[in-house]
């Protein structure tokens, strides 16, 4: 099943990205955002997993999702190449 998913995300992402690059942006980054929507929680709980994957608000969640981790890994990486401390830390 992992070499499914490893598959099928390295079908997503071009360029110099590493597969650990693409699994942790999917199953960590992303899906933990996705995680965050009280919405998406409330559907996944009262719904089956094939109602879920039809939610409307599906895709404006994900979407909502890549803007708030695009966001954050911005902030954090800016973070760290301007600062020594975060750097040392």
């Amino acid at each position: 099943m992992l070499s499914e998913i490893i598959e099928k995300v390295n079908s997503l992402f071009e360029g110099d990205l590493t597969d650990d690059d693409k699994l942790v942006y999917v199953n960590d980054v992303i899906k933990t955002k996705l995680m965050e929507s009280h919405t998406l929680t409330q559907q996944a709980v009262s719904n089956s997993k094939e109602q879920f994957a039809n939610s409307p608000d599906l895709n404006a969640e994900l979407f909502n999702a890549i803007m708030d981790a695009l966001a954050a890994h911005t902030s954090m990486s800016k973070q760290a190449l301007d600062s020594k401390k975060v750097q040392g830390g």
